[in-house]
């Protein structure tokens, strides 16, 4: 197995390290109603994940977009333009976790190199702009663990118990709220992925797979309008923001 602190950055005689987006798009969205999955819910005409891939295919340096989709799924290929640099990978999980570990797969049997990164993105996050793309390759290309979007957390925390009654306030500072991309290398994410799976504890998001082996990802400040769709109201705030970007009423 491949730890994180194990993968040593490229030397100058190794192949040119690559950036690669994979976009997990296999869950069923439980927590939004409706005839469809959310990422394939529409705004301004576009299904989401459209306005997803959207924003990594519009930087060159970003070289393969994979969305990971579950088998038979004909939504993403009915709503996905062709594209050279977008690829559909049928390997959706049973988790988020599964779904991107199988992305990894496929990118590493298409040539991708063990020292590429990888930029994991929710299908879900239709928002995200080139230019936080960009923020966090900046600030991650040379560190040693790699690092993800947050937000610094803006409003006071409460603890609840089970019957949805404050036990007490926590303390805000130094909590942010992870956002996505996450950014890692392929070969240590694969190997954080793989490790966490196999002890039954598959995490939430990327960073945790890697914390759990020891990195401390740098957090890069995102930006609110970066929001994750998970109820009805975070449509219309999404629609509402991209609406705005491309002169049309909400």
């Amino acid at each position: 197995m491949i730890r994180p602190s194990s993968v040593v950055p490229p030397s100058a005689s190794d192949p040119p390290v690559s950036c690669h987006a994979l976009i997990p798009c296999a869950g069923s969205g439980s927590r939004l109603p409706g005839d469809v999955p959310k990422q394939y819910r529409r705004l301004l005409g576009d299904c989401v994940v459209q306005h997803t891939v959207r924003a990594f295919l519009r930087l060159p340096r970003i070289a393969t977009v994979s969305v990971v989709v579950q088998a038979g799924d004909a939504l993403a290929a009915s709503c996905l333009q062709s594209h050279p640099r977008l690829r559909l990978v049928p390997r959706g999980g049973a988790s988020r976790a599964h779904s991107v570990l199988g992305g990894l797969d496929a990118l590493l049997e298409a040539g991708a190199q063990p020292a590429d990164w990888v930029l994991v993105h929710d299908a879900a996050r239709c928002c995200v702009t080139p230019r936080l793309i960009d923020a966090l390759i900046d600030a991650c290309s040379t560190d040693a663990s790699g690092g993800l979007l947050a937000l610094p957390l803006p409003d006071t925390l409460k603890l609840a118990d089970a019957q949805g009654r404050v036990v007490r306030t926590e303390p805000r500072e130094g909590r942010w709220l992870a956002q996505t991309p996450q950014m890692f290398r392929m070969a240590a994410l694969h190997a954080a992925l793989q490790s966490a799976i196999a002890a039954g504890v598959p995490p939430t998001d990327e960073a945790g797979a890697m914390e759990r082996l020891g990195a401390r990802p740098r957090l890069v400040p995102g930006a609110a309008f970066n929001v994750k769709i998970t109820y009805p109201e975070d449509l219309e705030l999404a629609q509402a923001v991209l609406a705005q970007r491309a002169g049309e009423p909400a």
